[in-house]
């Protein structure tokens, strides 16, 4: 699974290919595009099958004991530094939100990776001892639909850690 910033379509325009995640043999004749958007599989350069991945935006919410404003904030900056895959967070002394890409095959390793994100860094971003309350992983069509339908989260900007 690989991790990477979509360029979002600005609005009232046709979807365009996102051609800056993954690797030349990643991308694929017209035709293909449906096949990779669905995640099927298909055929490899050397006529192997292999799987192909899609982008989620993920919204992961944690939450628990009180902890001082500035220690969140600071632990949420090392995360996003760490990982600057991470869009934005909003946080307060007692929950934060953190929203980000995610590239995977489907829904279940996208929400497998998200489920692992806060625990496998408690320690080395000094992350409060929150529980994960609410994730949300939808692909990237789904995203775009919401926003321009405006009842979705509006695109993640600005950019970085910020208290609700």
């Amino acid at each position: 699974m690989r991790r990477g910033l979509p360029g979002a379509p600005p609005r009232g325009t046709a979807e365009r290919a996102l051609t800056s995640v993954g690797t030349g043999e990643d991308s694929g004749r017209p035709d293909d595009r449906g096949a990779q958007r669905d995640g099927a599989t298909r055929h490899g350069p050397e006529g192997g099958r292999r799987e192909t991945s899609r982008l989620w935006h993920i919204t992961l919410s944690v939450s628990g004991a009180e902890a001082p404003l500035k220690e969140v904030r600071r632990a949420l900056e090392q995360l996003a530094h760490d990982h600057p895959f991470l869009l934005t967070s909003r946080y307060a002394n007692d929950h934060a939100e953190i929203r980000y890409w995610e590239e995977a095959r489907d829904l279940h390793d996208a929400a497998a990776v998200a489920l692992r994100l806060w625990g496998e860094h408690r320690s080395t971003a000094k992350l409060p001892p929150w529980e994960i309350v609410g994730l949300e992983v939808i692909d990237r069509e789904t995203y775009h639909q919401r926003v321009a339908e405006g009842y979705g989260p509006p695109p993640a900007s600005p950019v970085g850690v910020h208290p609700f």
